[in-house]
């Protein structure tokens, strides 16, 4: 199956080599480009795209905007959205994770991590840069030490909470069943089951959700 992938970004020298980039890739295909955050709501909004690739500072509409215009809360058919910046600041990154992207990447991240993570975004997953993943998810727990730790809504089973530390460290559906010695199919029931009972819409927020419990430290 081909991943149709919206680009925006306000250089058209950026779009022009992220398009390169991905329609070299045999399952890939850039269907659409646009110049502004507006610009970009609104293709993506008629293209329907598999996943959108956002640049956080954008004109008219800026990256975390438009990704709250398309996958924040209250959006009832969110898409997939990958935020990519040159701007490594924690701010960006938690607008960007709170707007519903379920990636962010640096520019300099290389095609391989690109296109990773447009891969991750399409099949449900999540990809954060590794270079921010550890203090994105430190810091966010941080920034809500002071209040009440959240509860499930039903509590969680053994294996459940192995799987919610392994995601926070950021693993793979492949590299989870690998580790637990599960099917990946057993995963991705785990995974839904997780969602349901943490209030959570996708791997991003699972991952925070056991930070900012503790589960896991960075």
């Amino acid at each position: 199956m081909t991943i149709r992938v919206l680009v925006a970004d306000d250089q058209e020298l950026v779009r022009t080599g992220l398009r390169m980039i991905l329609d070299a890739q045999p399952d890939i295909e850039v269907i659409g480009e646009a110049r502004n955050g507006r610009e970009a709501v609104s293709l993506a909004r008629e293209l329907r795209p598999d996943v959108c690739l956002f640049d956080i500072r954008m004109p008219e509409l800026n990256g975390l905007e438009a990704t709250r215009a398309l996958a924040g809360p209250g959006v009832e058919d969110p898409l997939a959205v990958v935020v990519i910046t040159t701007f490594d600041l924690d701010e960006y990154v938690h607008g960007a994770l709170k707007a519903g992207a379920r990636g962010f990447l640096l520019k300099d991240a290389g095609p391989e991590l690109l296109t990773q993570a447009i891969h991750a975004a399409a099949n449900g997953e999540a990809l954060i840069a590794p270079s921010v993943t550890v203090r994105l998810l430190a810091a966010f727990a941080d920034a809500r030490s002071s209040q009440p730790l959240a509860q499930p809504i039903e509590a969680l089973t053994a294996r459940e909470e192995e799987v919610l530390v392994t995601v926070a460290r950021g693993l793979t559906n492949a590299e989870i069943a690998d580790e637990l010695h599960i099917q990946l199919s057993t995963v991705k029931t785990h995974l839904a089951s997780l969602m349901n009972k943490l209030g959570t819409r996708n791997r991003v927020e699972i991952a925070m959700w056991a930070y900012e419990t503790k589960r896991i430290r960075a």
